[in-house]
C-alpha cells in the first residue's frame, strides 16, 4: 500500500499512551488515517530518517511535513478538521492549560505509580528478561536529569488527581462540559495506560466511579478509520512529496516571532526540555508564536520539514563544526 502527500500518517505503537491520545482525537474527528507501527525503543532508523533525531512517540506525517509532540498534532488535526472542535470558544484557554497539566504533571504521577515494581513486572510478564532490561535502559536514557516521583508519593498524588477529575465531572459528561475537548484526551491517556497496560494496578481507579464512567465514554469515541502502512512506504511518500518550500501547509500563521535572536535560515537544533532530549538539527525556516519548523534533507526521505511546538522545546543555534 502506498500513501499520498495529503494522507494523515501516524507513526505509533499500540501501547504508547500519547499515541492513544492522538488515536482517539482522530476517532473523535472521524478522520481517515494510515498507521505505521514503530519500535518502542531504539534503534529507530526509519523514525530518524523522517524526524532527524526526535524519537518520542507518536509523530504525525503529512507528505514531507513531520509534526512532533501530541499537543502540536492536536492543533494540526484541528486545522484540518475544525469540527467537532478540541478547543471550545468559551473555554479555549482553560482547555489548553488543563491539557498541559494532564500531559505533564498527571502523566508523570500516573507513570511513576504504574511502573512501580508490581506494575513493571505485569507489563513484561511472559517477555524475556532482556526485553524489560532494554526498555528500562532506553527510558532511563530518555529521562536523564529528570526528578522522578517515588512510588508512595506518586500513589498519593495520583489519588488526589483522580479525585479532582471526578470533581470536574460532577453534573457533566466531560471535563469542561457536555462534549470532549483537548483536556479530556490529555487526561485520559495516562489512565488508559493504568487500566489497559498494567491492569494489576487499576484498583486505584475504583475509588472514582465518575472517572471510570468518563473513561468508558472516551473509549467509545474509537480510533476512526485507518489502514496499515509500512515505514518504507511512509518514507517514500515523504520523498515523493512536493512543496518543499511551504512550511505553513497546515497552519495559516506565518508571522516570524523572534525570541532568541536567531534569524530564519540559520542552522539550529531543537530538543525537548525534559524527556527525550535528543536534538534535531536543521535549518530554521519558521518560528511563529506557537511552533518552530526545521528543514533538513535525508537520503531516503528527501527534503523534510520537522515541526515542534514552542512550549516544551528548546531552540539553540547550532555549534560550529
Amino acid at each position: 500500500m502506498s500513501a499520498t502527500s495529503t494522507d494523515l500518517i501516524l507513526h505509533h505503537y499500540p501501547t504508547s499512551p500519547f499515541s492513544e491520545k492522538v488515536r482517539l482525537v482522530l476517532g473523535y474527528k472521524q478522520l481517515a488515517w494510515k498507521s505505521v507501527i514503530i519500535p518502542a525503543i531504539l534503534p529507530k532508523p526509519d523514525v530518524v530518517a523522517l524526524t532527524g533525531g526526535y524519537r518520542k512517540t507518536p509523530f504525525l506525517q503529512i507528505g514531507a511535513d513531520i509534526y512532533c509532540d501530541s499537543a502540536l498534532i492536536c492543533d494540526v488535526l484541528e486545522h484540518i478538521q475544525p469540527t467537532p472542535t478540541l478547543y471550545p470558544a468559551h473555554n479555549k484557554g482553560m482547555a489548553r492549560v488543563l491539557a498541559q497539566w494532564a500531559d505533564t504533571t498527571l502523566f508523570w504521577a500516573a507513570m511513576a505509580y504504574n511502573l512501580q515494581p508490581k506494575g513493571a513486572a505485569s507489563m513484561f510478564e511472559g517477555a524475556p528478561p532482556e526485553a524489560a532490561k532494554a526498555f528500562g535502559a532506553d527510558r532511563a536514557a530518555m529521562s536523564s536529569g529528570m526528578t522522578r516521583l517515588r512510588p508512595a508519593d506518586a500513589t498519593a498524588a495520583y489519588k488526589s488527581y483522580l479525585r479532582r477529575l471526578a470533581n470536574m465531572l460532577e453534573g457533566q459528561d466531560f471535563l469542561l462540559g457536555g462534549t470532549p475537548c483537548v483536556a479530556d484526551f490529555a487526561a485520559y491517556h495516562p489512565l488508559w495506560f493504568t487500566a489497559k497496560r498494567v491492569p494489576v494496578m487499576a484498583d486505584i481507579l475504583n475509588a472514582t466511579p465518575a472517572v471510570l464512567a468518563w473513561m468508558d465514554r472516551m473509549a467509545a469515541l474509537g480510533h476512526g478509520s485507518f489502514e496499515k502502512l509500512s515505514a518504507t512506504d511512509a518514507i517514500a511518500a515523504s520523498a515523493a512529496s512536493t512543496g518543499a518550500s511551504a512550511p505553513f501547509a497546515h497552519d495559516e500563521d506565518t508571522t516570524f516571532q523572534d525570541e532568541h535572536g536567531i534569524a530564519l535560515g540559520s542552522e539550529v537544533t531543537i530538543a525537548a526540555e525534559l524527556f527525550g532530549q535528543e536534538p534535531t538539527p536543521g535549518t530554521l525556516v519558521a518560528a511563529t508564536r506557537t511552533r518552530f519548523t526545521l528543514q533538513r534533507t535525508d537520503e531516503r526521505a528527501g527534503t523534510v520539514r520537522v515541526h515542534f511546538p514552542r512550549i516544551g522545546y528548546v531552540l539553540k543555534a547550532a555549534q560550529p563544526a
